[in-house]
């Protein structure tokens, strides 16, 4: 498995996304509670020993006090998968949450997606810098998330931090509030994705790529193919899973990827070398 490194937290280049886990599954209702439901603690912890066999050393989780219990008993069982913690609005402050995340042994935290396009629409991005700063005074890694393109283009003007995610689709309006709510209205368009992916190649950050499946709406290997060409030397992916009828789907994740990323430096090396001959 290929690592990048952020700062000095070296991390594999897949990394699990835990949205699913939470039931969060952008696909409806239903899906949400199909996905709440078969997600008990027991399979959560089969899925991060699985990953971890199969050099996979990262998770992006929420700052929630079910993900929290969850990974104290992982740990507590010898797992070692590190913590990229995400805030998340329902549960309390930003500053609540990048204090759960430094208790919970996180070594990075980022803020919410839907929080920063929210506050973006609102007028209200002058919160973050003392967030930012909060996290950093906890020694953890401190990012950003988002769907909004315009979030990054005012995070490179106005904000330090060491790493961002981005997400391949702005696919709901998030103007008048932060959290997802199951069941609303989204959309996974094209140009959304043309979009972010041409804007990652600007940025001075690593980049976590995410929503790459458009939630289960994409072919997988389209999908890291698409990633692998637009993924820089320190960018990495977070791809949730729901393997509920398809045991394999992990591997095949991750062996997709590591196929995908072989086949993007073998271009660049060839693009390489035609550059040298002339």
């Amino acid at each position: 498995m290929e690592c990048i490194r952020i700062q000095n937290l070296r991390i594999s280049r897949f990394i699990v996304g835990s949205n699913p886990f939470s039931g969060f599954s952008h696909q409806g209702s239903a899906r949400d509670l199909e996905m709440k439901r078969f997600f008990t603690a027991d399979r959560i912890k089969q899925t991060l020993r699985q990953a971890e066999e199969l050099g996979v050393t990262a998770l992006v989780a929420r700052t929630d006090y079910h993900i929290m219990r969850l990974l104290l008993e992982y740990r507590d069982e010898g797992g070692r998968i590190e913590w990229l913690a995400q805030t998340c609005p329902e549960v309390g402050s930003h500053q609540a949450c990048v204090t759960r995340a430094a208790s919970g042994g996180a070594k990075a935290c980022h803020i919410h997606g839907g929080v920063m396009d929210f506050l973006l629409a609102q007028g209200r991005l002058a919160e973050i810098p003392p967030v930012i700063e909060a996290i950093r005074e906890r020694g953890m890694l401190a990012g950003i998330a988002g769907h909004n393109p315009q979030v990054f283009e005012w995070a490179e003007r106005h904000l330090d931090v060491d790493y961002y995610l981005c997400s391949y689709y702005n696919s709901a309006h998030r103007d008048k509030a932060a959290e997802h709510v199951s069941g609303t209205a989204e959309w996974f368009l094209e140009e959304d994705r043309r979009i972010m992916g041409e804007l990652i190649q600007t940025l001075s950050k690593p980049v976590i790529h995410y929503k790459i499946m458009a939630a289960g709406r994409n072919d997988p290997r389209e999908a890291f193919e698409f990633a692998a060409r637009h993924m820089r030397e320190d960018d990495a992916v977070c791809v949730g899973l729901y393997a509920k009828e398809k045991p394999g789907m992990l591997k095949e994740d991750v062996d997709l990827l590591e196929e995908a990323l072989a086949a993007a430096h073998r271009k660049k090396r060839r693009s390489a070398d035609r550059s040298t001959d002339t």
